[in-house]
Formats: C-alpha cells, structure tokens, sequence
C-alpha cells in the first residue's frame, strides 16, 4: 500500500478489574510502579497490560505498518477524556483514575467527544488530503465512527477481516500479519457492512505474555 496512513486504535477498559489491580495502593509490580513515578508510565504499554492480546496486537500492527505523513505519528490511541494520544506518551496515575472513573465512551458524553473531534480536526488539517486513518477498533456501534467519519470522511478505514470478529480474534489477527505478513485489507467506513457473521476461528498459536 503505496498511501500515508495512520492508524487510530481504540481503548482499553480502565474501569475493570485488571484497572482496579494496577491502581491500587498496594501495587508493587513494574508497571504500577511506573505509574507513581514523576514521568508515569507510556500509555500503550498500560493499556496492553488492561486489554492484554486485542492492545498488544494494535500496537504491533500500527508498529509494522504505520506510514504516516513527515512529522506526524504513525499511531494514535484514542482516550476517553484526552482525545487522541500517541501511545508513547507517559500517563501517571491520575490520569489512568480519571479514564475509569470520568471516562463514559460515548458520543453523548461531551468530556469524551468534546477532545477526540479537536484533536481530529487537527490531525485532518497537518496531515492533508492524501492521508488515511485506519481505525483499529469496533466498527459495529458508533461510539467511534460517529465522532471520526464526520470528520475523515471516506479516509476513515478499517480492516475488512475485523467483521464477525471478537476482540481476542481481532487481536491475534493483527499479531499474526504483524509478525508474518501482509498488511490487513482495508474498506472506508461510510457505506460498509460493519457487522456479519463470525468468521471461522484464528488455529492456535501462542503468543508471549506481558508480565505485571
């Protein structure tokens, strides 16, 4: 694919029980450490530690594919109340607690919609009209296409395979083409079918686990 694209993935839960785990006080593992520190911790590698193989296959797909036009990022994570953050960036503690506690995704939910339709604005305008965004993430309800096709238009695309296709599957799809090729095949948006049929299941294959 001879096009800039970037890829925008959607986000983990932090308001679930491996959220509650690293946020509490008691926490002593790498990770939760990391969070309590002046600096945090990157906001990708907390959110694969919350949504284990569907965010580590994002990040590896974004990693292995990513094109993104000069001076921008290849990936960006969309958040529930700081619009769209590359997964690079150090989130502290506080910031993970207001994802769980204030972070409603929804297009009704200003605190959510407000940040992600500015900062897509903005990432329309610096990278131009040549660019696609591929969107990593549930393309069946609207909480993201509501918000993102009304502003990429019919450069808002997603992976055909992602159809029919649960969060663990959709995870290990990504981790397979990233390791071994190639690249997903991808369709706008607007106008697709969005839902179907769930396709046969991915042959087992193991995968490295993050550790706490």
């Amino acid at each position: 694919m001879d096009y800039p694209r970037i890829f925008l993935l959607s986000p983990a839960y932090s308001g679930g029980k491996r959220g509650q785990m690293v946020m509490r006080d008691a926490a002593s593992f790498p990770l939760a450490q990391k969070l309590r520190e002046p600096g945090g911790a990157p906001l990708g590698d907390v959110f694969s530690f919350l949504s284990g193989l569907y965010f580590r296959g994002k990040i590896a797909y974004s990693r292995a594919f990513a094109a993104p036009p000069a001076g921008l990022p290849g990936a960006l994570v969309i958040t529930p109340t700081r619009g769209l953050v590359p997964p690079e960036s150090p989130i502290p503690l506080s910031v993970l607690r207001e994802f769980a506690e204030q972070g409603d995704v929804s297009v009704t939910n200003a605190g959510y919609r407000g940040p992600l339709e500015e900062h897509a604005r903005a990432l329309n305008e610096a990278a131009g009209p040549g660019t696609a965004f591929v969107l990593l993430g549930s393309v069946a309800s609207g909480k993201y296409v509501d918000v993102l096709a009304g502003i990429f238009g019919e450069r808002l695309l997603f992976p055909v395979d992602f159809v029919g296709r649960g969060d663990m599957s959709r995870g290990g799809l990504m981790l397979r083409a990233a390791a071994d090729g190639p690249e997903l095949e991808y369709a706008p948006v607007l106008g697709a079918v969005r839902t179907g049929r769930r396709p046969p299941k991915l042959s087992p294959r193991s995968w490295k686990k993050s550790a706490p």
